[in-house]
Order: C-alpha cells, then structure tokens, then sequence
C-alpha cells in the first residue's frame, strides 16, 4: 500500500514537472515571437521605415509566418559533415537555453522551480551552450564554420568571467545566491543604485554572451559567412535562432532581477512589473543593434581582458569592502560611479580614437600640402631671377 501511494506521487510530481516544462516551452516560444516582432518595428523606426505591416494587423502574424517558412523548408546536409555532430549541436545549443529558465522567477510565487544555488545553476547551464556552437561549426566541414565556432569559444568563454564576478558581487550583497532572496533584498533600495557599475558590465557582458550587436563576431556575415550556421537552414537553423532569442530574454530579465528589483513596484501585480522592467530593457538591446556597428575581432578580445574583466573584479573588491566594514550604501555607490567613470573615459577614448586619427593624417596631408607649395614658389622665383 505504501510503495502505492508512493509511485502515485511520483506519478504526479512528474506530470506536474512535465506540464510545467511544457508550459514554459509554449510561454517562452510566444515570447521569441514578440521578440522578432519588436526588434523588426523598432529596428524600422530607428531606420525611419515602417517594419513589418503587410501580414496580420501591424505586421502581428509575420512572426508566425516566418516560422512556417523555416519549418517547412529542405534541411540540407553537407555531404563532408560530421552528421551526428551536425544534428545534435543545434540540440545542445536550445536545450541550454530553455532550463536557465526553469530557475528564473517572474515573480515571488510564479517559478518552476526554485532554487537556493539558482545563480549557480544558471551560469552553470550558460556555459554549455559554447559546446554547441564549436560543434555546429566543426561537424559543418565548413571552414567558415569552423573559424565562426573557435571565435564564439574565445568571446563566450572571455565576457563569461566578467558576467561570473558581477554574479559573485551581488551575492555577497545578498549574502545568497536564490534570485527570490536577491529581489527580496532590494527593497527598498535596487542595487543598480548601490551598484551602477555592476549593472553596466553585466549587461555589456550580457550583449556579448548572446552574440548580440556590437558582439556579434562569431556570426558576422560579413567575415565568415554566418560563422557556426554557415551549413544550416530550416528548422535547425531555426533552433539557433529560437536559443538566442531566448537566451537575450534571459539576459534582460537577469538584470532585472539583480539589479532592478525584479517584480518589485508600486501598484501593479509583480508580474507586470517584471515583464515592464525585462522588456525594457530588450528595447535598449534593440536600439543598440540598430546605432552601433560591429566591433572587429581584436578590439572585442582587447575590451574584454583589459577593461571588463579588470573593472568586474574592481567590483568585487569594493564590494568586500562594503561589507567588511559595514560602511554606509552610498560609500559602495560612489566607488562605484568612480568605477563607471573609468568606464565611461575608456570608451570615449575608443570611440574618439578614429576621428583623432583621421584628424592627424589630415593634418600631415596640409602640411606636406604647404611645403609643396612653399617649395614651387622658391624655385618659380629662383627661375624669374634666372
């Protein structure tokens, strides 16, 4: 009777993890759909068109049926591929992605499950998704592929440190590592006001772990074709696509919770708040895509081992300090700013490195410019006087 009603509960906590994850594939599925939508109209408006309008009112149903379409299309299958390699990378790209979810609360009581490690598990399960993209690149037989999985390894693997120790500094302010106690613990002040600096270089880092613009090297069509997806199409080329969308979704409501309050605010249902704070936060994502161009290969390794990673451990450091001599909030947010400042003076200084370039050569050009001048004015009066 006992073994029973014990395989009876098991029964049911397996239906209701199944139900769970099933729901989570269809939510997180719509949400890729309004994401494509979104980033489409946004992307129109920065570049001063209309975006999708024909399918659907507003162009609602071109999601839909842009889905159709690569659902429907021929897989092809290079004949020199690797094809177990080839069909399992998609795989082990997507399956990722979909379980950081499991962990992640939209609210106090809307989570599938969670845990007291959650930050751990979910930078544990980030780091997988690297393995699928250096096997979609190396079972391809392409060598763009290749070249495009080595990349993705040595970028991912890079801004992976920095996004860990902004990680380890929220932590330690809230003495733990379960994102409901990290949101609980911001009321009433958010840490994007005890800890700007955090929040900076884990969105940066962010960008760059979802291979989103100005990070998207590994993939540039204009370098290496496409990179790992170069011998993709269909509905595996589609998978790629779904993981990184939701893996961005991720990224968005990440920051959120560790550094916007999550759920936290006046008035509204947790809920609503969250998704106000995540989408939020997707459209800066947006809008970044559509105003900055690509970094070169050399200056996004340079941004990450000599700024991003030094700064994130700068981080932790002042943050130790905070805490180990009970310092008032605001001490940390000043060390924090002066942080950001430093931030701040290195991208300028980056992006004003061009212009003062171009400014030089300029420079030397009317100069020589002069001299030539100067000098056929000497020899047309040395000739006058001859």
């Amino acid at each position: 009777m006992f073994t029973v009603s014990l395989l009876a509960v098991n029964l049911v906590d397996v239906g209701w993890m199944l139900a769970s994850l099933l729901a989570l594939f269809v939510g997180l599925s719509i949400v890729v759909l309004s994401l494509t939508w979104l980033e489409r109209k946004a992307l129109g408006r920065l570049q001063r068109r209309l975006g999708p309008t024909r399918t659907g009112p507003m162009g609602l149903m071109q999601p839909i049926a842009d889905a159709l379409k690569l659902v429907i299309k021929e897989d092809i299958l290079p004949s020199a591929s690797d094809k177990a390699i080839f069909w399992v990378a998609p795989v082990i790209v997507v399956v990722p992605a979909f379980m950081i979810w499991v962990t992640i609360p939209a609210s106090q009581s809307l989570v599938i499950k969670n845990l007291e490690l959650g930050l751990f598990y979910i930078t544990a399960f980030a780091v997988v998704g690297i393995l699928g993209l250096v096997l979609a690149g190396w079972g391809s037989a392409n060598k763009y592929g290749v070249l495009g999985g080595l990349r993705s390894a040595a970028q991912l693997i890079s801004y992976e440190i920095p996004v860990i120790m902004v990680v380890v500094a929220v932590g330690m302010l809230a003495q733990s590592l379960d994102l409901r106690v990290i949101v609980a613990s911001q009321n009433p002040v958010l840490y994007v006001a005890v800890l700007p600096l955090g929040l900076v270089i884990f969105f940066i880092a962010g960008l760059a772990e979802v291979g989103r613009t100005p990070f998207d090297i590994y993939h540039a069509e204009s370098e290496v074709v496409g990179g790992p997806f170069v011998e993709y199409s269909g509905a595996h080329w589609a998978v790629f696509f779904l993981a990184e969308y939701i893996n961005t979704f991720a990224i968005a409501a990440l920051a959120a919770l560790l550094f916007l309050g999550g759920w936290l605010g006046p008035f509204l249902p947790g809920v609503v708040w969250f998704l106000l704070k995540v989408y939020a936060l997707v459209l800066v994502i947006f809008w970044i895509r559509g105003t900055l161009p690509r970094l070169r290969i050399d200056q996004l390794m340079a941004f990450a081992w000599k700024v991003m990673v030094p700064l994130a451990f700068y981080t932790i450091v002042i943050t130790a300090i905070y805490l180990f001599y009970d310092w008032p909030f605001w001490s940390l947010t000043l060390m924090s700013l002066a942080g950001l400042g430093v931030v701040g003076y290195l991208l300028y200084r980056q992006m004003a490195e061009p212009a003062r370039r171009v400014a030089e050569v300029k420079a030397r050009q009317e100069q020589q410019s002069a001299q030539r001048r100067a000098a056929n004015r000497a020899r047309g009066g040395l000739a006058s006087v001859k």
